[in-house]
């Protein structure tokens, strides 16, 4: 039976999870489901545009292979928050957000009041397309629905134990390559200023009792990660995943290339 990101996280277990938006396509994550290890997808809505009717088969192909999914949004439109979590997924990340006023505003565009004032219409998948009753509905999405905010800027670092103290923040989520940008330091993913602010990360989660995670370029880094507390771990992505099989191909078959 899949259990969802939240329910993994709540027994305090590491959610594996694996980006998609490029390559976006059923077969490819029924592939990743059938392949074993991973526990959620998360759709990048942020850098790829994804249309809604995408966003719903991606989801309904992400359940049929046991996975849990989210989006990725920009904070930046309450409209795609709202028809990402309509899509079937399970809730959204926003990505470039700069303070926890910001984080605030994500966390009321993803829940009905009382908690926040996303609008109401229950002809989706979690409303059972309009049979379920709508307070049962709001309540129960209110309860279900991920939230997790990215924290890939030095102002968010800043304020990162204020966004973690947010009632409705789920997790907070390391992009190291945005990180590393804004700190200065492109690409130096082990520079004292990452580790640092990966460091703020842990120890505002730790404080609020929520959990972290990250996008991990390389198995070094995933393991700094998770023994600072990492609970959330994005190895890979479709893209990345074409890019291995590739170099796996030409590597077989050296002679020929």
């Amino acid at each position: 039976m899949r259990e969802t990101i939240k329910e993994r996280l709540a027994k305090d277990e590491i959610v594996m999870a694996i980006g998609v938006g490029r390559i976006l396509h059923h077969n490819i994550l029924l592939q990743i489901g059938q392949a074993g290890g991973f526990h959620a997808v998360w759709f990048d809505q942020e850098h790829t545009g994804l249309t809604v009717s995408q966003l719903e088969v991606g989801c309904i192909a992400a359940r049929a292979a046991g996975l849990d999914s989210f989006v990725r949004v920009a904070p930046t439109d309450y409209a795609i928050v709202t028809q990402s979590i309509e899509a079937g997924s399970s809730g959204v990340m926003a990505a470039q957000v700069y303070s926890a006023e910001q984080a605030e505003e994500i966390v009321k565009w993803a829940k009905f009041a009382p908690r926040g004032y996303r609008g109401l219409n229950a002809t989706c998948y979690a409303g059972g397309f309009g049979t379920m009753p709508i307070a049962d509905y709001c309540e129960q999405s209110n309860k279900d629905t991920f939230v997790a905010i990215q924290i890939e800027t030095e102002q968010s670092v800043e304020e990162c134990d204020a966004i973690a103290a947010i009632d409705g923040v789920d997790l907070l989520f390391v992009g190291p390559s945005d990180l590393s940008q804004n700190l200065g330091v492109t690409g130096d993913f082990f520079n004292e200023k990452c580790i640092d602010a990966i460091d703020k990360v842990s120890a505002a989660c730790a404080k609020h009792n929520i959990h972290w995670g990250a996008v991990t370029p390389s198995p070094e880094h995933a393991a700094m990660v998770v023994e600072k507390g990492c609970k959330m771990i994005s190895p890979s992505s479709d893209a990345k995943l074409v890019n291995v099989g590739l170099q796996a191909v030409k590597s077989t078959f050296s002679q020929y290339f």
